[in-house]
């Protein structure tokens, strides 16, 4: 059987599909089902045969063994008269009244001699089973042939034969199935190194291009795939840093003309078109900072005893976003926690998710209105504006990169948010939207609590 896959035809002309398992286990378990079936029918048909066999050589030996203690008792006299003196003591066990044992003694013309029986043909009735011996006394050879009576024979035998299929039958089934389970057990422990080097490719990401499959203990069957996944992902690891170096190179690049073209610019006479090239060129400079620090975030190695005050990363952030909001006629504010609010994480990176989240929420909150920051105490900060809020099928796509709601819009590449995603992920932490009840949407960034780690840590 190549494949557990394969299509039986009946009799009919249907195909019949056989059962198709995605599991390694399922499918040897299935098949060795299969064999313990077979095994189950024929194991006991095969012990019983020898078991018969064994019946019938232990009988025939017996049989000439009393054939050989009968020869002993035939005398040749002198004028060649040929006698049998059979002892009292076996005279009852070959008598007519017992019905079991006969015996035949022929010379070797094949003439009857001596019977333990009237008619000369019982002995080779189809109930006889026995044994012939030729001895030769006295220059005469005797043809001495025993048999037993099978419909007579003993009763234990019988027993013995006529039970031992049912017996045996129940035997084997336990025993079987005891080796199924042991069969299962083996199975999984066999390919356990197989389950661990899937854990393990769970954790391969853009994030995490280091990990390789693990080889110790690894079948030597499946050793060539685990080494050729390992090799790909040396490449594909290669082609990231690649990558990343192109992003940063080319950003860093790029700040040398922009700091170039503002000096310039600052020299014409014409202040209006002076300032829309102004705006240009810092929207450009945003781009550049964002793709500096996408670069940044997939080379980030968070250490995992770094800590950070949440409520200070936020208050930081406030301050330094607060003219942008007054510029645009917009207001800011902290709220929420007053206390130091510990988690694990690294403080720039996390200054660099909630200046994104509030720079979103100030780009599309209306005037006059306000960008509430608020700092919980289980490790959240949510940003909240008045702006038209978010649609259920763009909740995901906000936060893939370059993706942008209005493609015509000049004032932002659709980096932020990926930002934003990318801290939360490096850092374990969670990014949600929902929309205001009374208009607006709602960030909700969540991170692990330094604390409640480490009171954790002291209760184990």
């Amino acid at each position: 059987m190549a494949r557990l896959g394969f299509q039986i035809r009946s009799l009919t002309g249907s195909k019949i599909r056989a059962p198709s398992f995605k599991s390694l286990i399922s499918r040897i378990v299935f098949l060795h089902i299969i064999a313990v079936a077979v095994v189950a029918i024929f194991l006991p048909l095969v012990l019983f045969w020898l078991l018969n066999s064994e019946i019938d050589q232990l009988h025939r030996a017996a049989m000439r063994t009393q054939a050989e203690t009968l020869a002993e008792r035939i005398v040749v006299q002198p004028d060649g008269k040929v006698t049998f003196n059979l002892p009292e003591s076996l005279r009852g066990l070959y008598s007519e009244a017992y019905g079991r044992y006969q015996y035949d003694i022929r010379d070797d013309n094949g003439h009857l001699l001596f019977s333990s029986h009237k008619k000369t043909g019982d002995a080779r009735s189809d109930t006889i089973s026995g044994a012939e011996v030729t001895q030769t006394i006295d220059s005469a050879t005797f043809h001495i042939r025993v048999g037993e009576d099978l419909s007579h024979r003993d009763v234990i035998t019988d027993d013995i034969v006529s039970n031992f299929f049912r017996r045996v039958g129940w035997i084997t089934i336990p025993i079987l199935l005891i080796l199924l389970a042991i069969d299962i057990f083996i199975f999984r422990r066999a390919i356990a190194p197989l389950w661990k080097a899937s854990e393990e490719a769970s954790n391969i990401g853009p994030s995490r291009t280091d990990v390789r499959l693990p080889t110790e203990q690894i079948p030597r069957e499946i050793m060539p795939l685990v080494t050729a996944v390992n090799q790909a992902l040396d490449r594909l690891e290669d082609g990231f840093r690649v990558q990343r170096r192109f992003t940063a190179d080319a950003a860093h690049q790029l700040r040398t003309p922009l700091a170039i073209l503002r000096t310039r610019i600052e020299t014409l006479g014409n202040s209006a078109v002076r300032q829309l090239l102004h705006d240009d060129i810092e929207g450009m400079s945003r781009i550049v900072t964002q793709l500096l620090e996408i670069a940044e975030l997939d080379t980030l190695v968070l250490d995992p005893g770094e800590t950070a005050d949440l409520r200070a990363v936020c208050a930081e952030v406030v301050g330094a976003i607060a003219p942008l909001a007054i510029a645009q006629h917009k207001d800011i504010a902290l709220k929420g926690a007053e206390a130091p609010v510990l988690i694990h994480g690294n403080s720039e990176m996390l200054q660099r998710a909630v200046f994104n989240l509030a720079e979103n929420a100030i780009k599309f909150t209306a005037k006059e209105t306000s960008v509430d920051v608020e700092v919980g105490d289980d490790g959240s900060v949510r940003v909240r504006d008045c702006g038209p809020g978010v649609t259920e099928e763009e909740r995901e796509l906000i936060f893939q990169r370059f993706w942008r709601r209005d493609r015509q819009r000049s004032d932002g590449a659709g980096l932020g948010l990926s930002i934003v995603r990318g801290v939360a992920d490096d850092h374990a932490a969670t990014v949600a939207v929902d929309n205001r009840p009374g208009g607006g949407a709602e960030f909700t960034l969540r991170f692990r609590l330094a604390e409640k780690d480490a009171s954790a840590l002291g209760r184990s």
